[in-house]
């Protein structure tokens, strides 16, 4: 039987702590999950037009869930970016934003492989 990695982004002690029972902890880990897979795409279409305005929506969206469920780097670079797309140059904004990606879509992982193992199918 093959270990699963441990995650780096993804705080389920966090999570536990902010929300106190692991059926909750569950259930909005779903809602990360179809959120990250959603609008991740979404955001890179949208820096990719430069339509700022319309990016830090979701970038506010997703510094509202990072202290729930994340380690405290990854909160921080979301606050940074999400600060960025407040007053920053599209051009800016998706330099990074580019640094940022790739965490989160390792997040999203983390996020498919923690219900993989703990959801009820």
């Amino acid at each position: 039987m093959s270990q699963t990695p441990q995650p780096i982004y993804l705080s389920i002690e966090r999570a536990m702590e902010f929300i106190g029972d692991a059926n909750g902890v569950l259930s909005l880990l779903k809602t990360l999950q179809q959120t990250l897979s959603d609008d991740l795409p979404r955001l890179q279409e949208l820096l990719d037009k430069g339509e700022v305005y319309a990016a830090n929506r979701i970038l506010h969206q997703l510094k509202g869930f990072t202290p729930v469920f994340c380690v405290d780097s990854l909160v921080e670079l979301v606050v940074q970016v999400e600060g960025m797309s407040k007053h920053a140059e599209a051009s800016e904004l998706r330099t990074a934003y580019a640094q940022l990606s790739p965490q989160l879509e390792a997040l999203r992982q983390e996020v498919l492989d923690h219900l993989s193992r703990h959801s009820a199918a």
